[in-house]
């Protein structure tokens, strides 16, 4: 599990995953300036830690390298609660709790996500008569 970005490395993966395309540091230095002061050796420093994290892989192109997400946002997300989970020492009250805190949004892409993960889910057999743990008595 990889450990959550920084407020920096968030803002520019951020952009990684929403160009969705390989990017430059200039690119997001660029689009970075339009909120706050930042220097492109500060961006180039922050880009080189996530390609050595795994976060992005590069490419040289020129003098530049060219910087793509290595996952997605949702992937990030998921690893992201999936640690969270796993720490509880109470996973059901941990979801019970979780669930709680969703808005009514939330709650129906729960939903939607469920019914696809269930869709999508291979169908086991049913189990055979008489097989244990099936509540076949014994002789």
């Amino acid at each position: 599990m990889p450990r959550p970005l920084g407020e920096l490395e968030d803002a520019v993966m951020t952009r990684v995953w929403q160009w969705n395309r390989p990017v430059t540091v200039r690119e997001v230095l660029e689009d970075l300036q339009q909120e706050r002061s930042i220097a492109y050796t500060t961006v180039m420093t922050v880009m080189d830690n996530l390609h050595q994290k795994g976060w992005v892989r590069r490419e040289v192109e020129g003098r530049a390298y060219r910087y793509t997400a290595v996952s997605t946002r949702a992937a990030y997300s998921a690893a992201l609660m999936n640690e969270a989970w796993a720490r509880s020492d109470n996973p059901a009250a941990a979801l019970v709790a979780f669930f709680g805190m969703m808005s009514q949004e939330q709650r129906e892409a729960l939903n939607d996500a469920i019914r696809i993960v269930q869709r999508d889910a291979p169908q086991s057999p049913p189990p055979e008569e008489g097989a244990e743990g099936t509540g076949a008595r014994e002789r």
